[in-house]
């Protein structure tokens, strides 16, 4: 695929990062707004709240196996509501990186496996958990 990535030619779909749902007020219908990145919820929670808007705890989406069918669909599938990223040979060595973590945690070798998670530990940021 290296051909096609120098010249351009392969992109990722984006699917969103959190789903808000506004009520319905006087007039306006009941909306769903898709965000997708913590900035952007930040900033359109705020918007809602300064229009005196109202709205259920945004739902954040840990995987796509958390959307249903429809929202995928509409979300990342539909030309018109999709957001596309390029990907580009800078993105080659995360993706590299990326596989080989991966292989690590899904392999059958548990001993690199723990090695792994018990090196890690210290680094995690515990505030970022959501559990």
């Amino acid at each position: 695929m290296r051909p096609m990535i120098e010249a351009g030619r392969v992109f990722a779909a984006v699917p969103p990062l959190h789903r808000i749902e506004v009520s319905a007020q006087g007039r306006r219908k009941r909306e769903v707004i898709y965000t997708y990145s913590d900035e952007e919820l930040v900033t359109t929670l705020r918007k809602l709240e300064k229009q005196g808007r109202t709205f259920k705890e945004p739902q954040r989406y840990k995987g796509l196996g958390e959307m249903d069918a429809h929202q995928l669909a509409e979300t990342t599938m539909e030309p018109e509501h999709r957001t596309l990223r390029r990907i580009t040979l800078s993105d080659e060595a995360e993706l590299a990186e990326a596989e080989n973590v991966f292989e690590l945690l899904m392999g059958s070798n548990v001993e690199p496996r723990r090695d792994f998670i018990i090196e890690g530990a210290a680094d995690i940021d515990r505030e970022r958990i959501d559990a």
